[in-house]
């Protein structure tokens, strides 16, 4: 499963992957507006939005992006390891 995560925190980046690795997905993840964000986005199977550390202008970018490829998109206020582990234990269990 490809998993796109906007918004979160510079520093998570890394735990963010290892974490989405551990559900057997595959990430990028945007914690800042690249210039051309709409082309690095792609066709991800889900579009995690951590609204509390992402600007409108970036959250109106992707949501665009994710319609275009009726991509699911879950939005969360927090943009915690947990919390992102809480969101891939409901789509995404991890292998036993």
């Amino acid at each position: 499963m490809s998993i796109v995560i906007i918004g979160g925190h510079d520093r998570m980046v890394c735990q963010y992957k290892k974490i989405c690795k551990k559900h057997c997905c595959k990430a990028k993840v945007f914690t800042q507006m690249p210039g051309s964000l709409k082309n690095k986005i792609g066709a991800p199977d889900l579009l995690i939005l951590f609204t509390n550390t992402v600007s409108h202008k970036m959250v109106k970018c992707a949501v665009a992006e994710a319609e275009k490829y009726h991509t699911s998109i879950i939005r969360c206020h927090t943009s915690s390891g947990s919390a992102l582990n809480e969101i891939l234990n409901h789509c995404c269990p991890p292998p036993a």
